[in-house]
């Protein structure tokens, strides 16, 4: 039997993978012929801005690369555009463009400029995709201006910014967030625009954009919305600023749209196919010529158009199926959609609908503002017909499942985001049918998973990924994965990677400090240079910095670059882009004197709000980056360090100075224990409190360490207390007699901590995690023979100690207070003349 000639127009995300699925159902009866706009095989969008920060080389997100056409006999045309489908000769024509060259067949330079291909055919796959949209504004196409879609366009925006300063990102959807993401890590000032009054506007609602923003901002991204573009201003041939329609500016040196997307549909225009807002398909994914179907961004189905990948995957398997004669009869009827985000540690889910829009509907909202957690639910005939679950998502892919499959929702609501669904008995992922999919980046169902599971004998997480692909997108599905593992073989095998203490080191902790140790590497950079072959990782920059400070205490080569905002200028960044300013308050005891000081700066810097905090401390917030030098300069008080994963404070009570019921001196004790350990950085932020008696005024008992006094002059300390998000009361460490001796075992369960804590782990995980008669062992007890160790250690530390705040005099680089200003119009030709 001749094979059917079969020509896919676009060799993106949706074009290859139709192919895949053609060929898993027909291998050898097509004669596939592609044509693809860019010089490469297919690769991942989604990992684009992995690219662009550099943690990923373009390789790397390669999911068929040029060998693979060639090993499954297909013929490609890369960087050859198909522009026209001659309908009555069954031909396509394609070309390689020039440069500023419309590809229509009535373009009579494109006619004459243009050597032509013909690929004749049976059947037609369109799946052009979409191209970036660019709102009305003047001057964009010069230089310093960039899309972001391509891998071209990643190597270009990455080589300009070596020569800039400050960049913007016109459009704070998902693609902006995610441009915004990689140019953080090329040392400019970045700045998102958002047309609309929030982020991700088309997933969040008010209150979560609200949020997103906040946490954004807390990343050093400034974030700008309710503005319209309407200018790019060039000064000597460069970028200078960006106009807005309400007469503002924002200075920049270049400028990035990612402003959302628009179907490609010129080649069904120019061929006379039915095209709408996209190129209009039934249900079989044929257009109006039964010979040529199309999928993917490019597609206009029921009059929607879908921007994500899970729509794709399933319009592609449904075209494979009535292509290749596997089921003919199959249907898309539509998808319901979900958004899962990870951007530098923002967790975000978005399922189906943001709003209420029926009086029936139950909503269903838990919120912790101050941790930068929203959850809301929106249930609709006992169904979820939508969520938003923001800084915290345990528990989303089970949700995910439920909105997919229709699933009933618990009596009990709160098992939505609590309970039942960490324990995952709503939803029993081996009930879960066949062709449930579990990774939507990747499009792979459940049996193609229970088959690499079974056949392939893939008993880790990662090595379903490199047989399937699950797992290896944003990365949210690996949980189901390892449950998947657990319910076909019983455990899931040892996954090393699963225990790196950063994403990017292949190395556990104890294995990464040695090997720092042994090559003596001082900085971020020496690090990724021995250890990860020179390729640096953003996601593991910052645990890096406070781990190689914590070995090198006074020889650690600090690279600012490896640092959040707050820790790059030592202050707290707030949602308007302004700073909170914290000074050291020991024990929560000042002076008249330091009083008036305070005050004075908060009048002369403007101060927005004077504040008292959980931590006996005062909070002058909304003080300008610029200001910061000048107002830790009248202030005459050291750092708080509020602002980074460090000691912070040690709350105390009023003590045996005045309180009838104090047994102990808590406001020296206090005071003792913030002199010595101020500045400590660790794998978490470490809050402390004394407290003069058991009545636990100052809450000591639900500190990372307590310290409090008992009769008899003894002092207790404890352990691995939480009063936050989570909460639980500290374990008893040891009792002991006098100051010296609680500043000694203070000491040392913090540098032991400091050695030992995963980043990011608090201590009360910590503590959990190593348990509380282990620590008494090696701490109390010595059984491992390091405490006179850990003890010089944390002295080491100590004497390391700098003020931070003493940069006000002497800045650590260029530029450390500057930055990026929001000012009005001027009229340069005015102000030049």
């Amino acid at each position: 039997m001749d094979k059917k000639k079969l020509v896919v127009v676009g060799n993106g995300m949706a074009g290859a993978r139709v192919v895949e699925e053609i060929l898993k159902r027909a291998p050898g009866r097509f004669d596939i012929t592609m044509f693809g706009a860019e010089p490469y095989g297919n690769y991942n969008r989604i990992l684009l801005s992995n690219v662009l920060n550099q943690t990923q080389e373009p390789q790397e997100i390669f999911l068929n690369p040029l060998t693979w056409y060639q090993e499954n006999n297909i013929t490609l045309h890369a960087g050859i555009k198909a522009f026209k489908i001659d309908r009555q000769r069954k031909v396509v024509l394609g070309g390689q463009v020039p440069p500023g060259i419309l590809p229509y067949a009535n373009n009579e330079e494109f006619l004459n400029k243009v050597e032509f291909i013909e690929e004749p055919y049976d059947q037609v796959i369109i799946a052009t995709g979409s191209r970036p949209f660019v709102p009305p504004m003047e001057g964009f196409g010069g230089e310093g201006t960039f899309l972001f879609r391509t891998i071209d366009d990643c190597h270009a925006i990455a080589e300009y910014a070596q020569r800039c300063r400050k960049a913007a990102v016109i459009g704070g959807g998902l693609l902006g967030l995610e441009a915004a993401r990689g140019l953080l890590t090329h040392n400019v000032e970045v700045t998102v625009i958002e047309a609309a009054g929030q982020l991700m506007n088309a997933q969040l609602d008010a209150e979560a954009g609200q949020l997103l923003r906040r946490t954004m901002e807390a990343m050093g991204i400034r974030v700008v919305t309710a503005a319209k573009t309407s200018k790019i201003n060039f000064q000597d041939g460069r970028i200078a600023s960006l106009s807005f329609a309400d007469g503002t500016l924002v200075e920049t040196d270049m400028v990035v749209v990612s402003a959302g997307i628009r179907p490609i549909t010129e080649i069904a225009q120019a061929s006379g196919i039915a095209v709408g807002k996209g190129i209009m398909c039934d249900d079989q994914m044929r257009t109006s010529d039964a010979d040529i179907f199309t999928l993917g961004e490019c597609t206009e189905h029921r009059g929607r158009l879908y921007g994500l990948v899970d729509p794709i995957w399933e319009q592609a398997r449904v075209l494979a199926d009535v292509i290749s004669g596997a089921n003919p009869n199959a249907l898309y009827t539509g998808s319901k959609t979900g958004t899962k985000l990870k951007v530098m540690g923002v967790e975000l889910i978005s399922i189906g609908e943001k709003e209420p829009s029926l009086p029936s509907d139950e909503v269903v909202i838990y919120r912790e503002p101050n941790h930068g957690i929203y959850k809301k639910l929106i249930i609709r005939d006992e169904k979820i017909h939508g969520a938003i679950l923001l800084g915290d998502i345990e528990g989303g892919d089970i949700l995910m499942q439920m909105f997919m499959r229709d699933e009933k929702v618990p009596a009990k609501r709160s098992e939505l985001f609590f309970g039942s669904v960490k324990s995952a008995v709503l939803v029993n992922i081996a009930d879960l049918p066949d062709n449930a999919q579990i990774c939507n980046c990747n499009g792979v169902c459940k049996k193609e998973i229970t088959d690499a599971i079974v056949e392939g004998e893939c008993l880790t997480v990662a090595a379903v990924g490199k047989k399937t692909k699950a797992g290896k997108g944003c990365g949210s599905c690996r949980g189901l994965i390892a449950q998947l593992i657990e319910s076909c073989v019983g455990k899931v095998s040892y996954d090393p990677s699963e225990h790196y203490y950063v994403p990017g080191i292949p190395l556990e902790k104890s294995q990464l400090v040695a090997e720092i140790k042994s090559r003596g590497l001082k900085s971020v950079s020496a690090v990724f240079a021995e250890l990860a072959g020179g390729r640096e990782d953003l996601d593991s920059k910052v645990g890096l910095a406070s781990l190689l400070k914590t070995i090198w205490p006074k020889e650690y080569e600090d690279e600012r670059d490896a640092r959040f905002i707050n820790d790059r200028v030592h202050a707290n960044i707030q949602k308007d882009g302004t700073f909170s300013v914290v000074p050291r308050i020991y024990g929560g005891v000042t002076s008249p004197e330091e009083l008036m000081r305070i005050a004075q700066a908060a009048v002369k810097y403007q101060v927005k709000m004077v504040k008292i905090t959980g931590g006996q401390r005062i909070d002058l917030l909304g003080v300008k980056k610029e200001d910061l030098p000048a107002i830790w300069k009248d202030l005459g008080m050291p750092s708080g360090h509020a602002y980074t994963k460090a000691f912070r404070t040690c709350k105390s009570c009023v003590g045996t100075d005045f309180c009838r019921y104090g047994v102990g001196d808590s406001i020296r004790m206090a005071q003792e224990i913030e002199r010595r350990f101020q500045g400590i950085e660790s794998p978490h932020k470490m809050k402390l409190a004394t407290a003069g008696c058991p009545r636990n005024c100052s809450e000591a008992y639900v500190k990372d360490i307590g310290a409090v006094a008992i009769e008899g002059g003894k002092w207790e300390i404890y352990v691995g207390g939480a009063a936050g998000s989570s909460v639980r009361k500290g374990d008893l460490l040891c009792t002991v007699d006098t100051h010296e001796e609680v500043l000694k075992y203070i000491g040392r369960f913090m540098e032991y901590y400091r050695q030992h804590a995963k980043y990011l782990e608090r201590t009360y995980g910590f503590v959990e995690r190593v348990g509380i008669d282990m620590l008494k062992k090696i701490l109390i007890e010595d059984s491992l023979g390091i405490c006179a160790q850990l003890d010089e250690r944390i002295q080491q530390a100590v004497d390391a100690y700098k003020d931070p705040w003493k940069e006000a005099e002497i800045p650590a680089y260029p530029h450390q207070f500057e930055g990026p200003r929001l000012v009005e119009v001027l009229n340069e030709a005015e102000n030049n003349g």
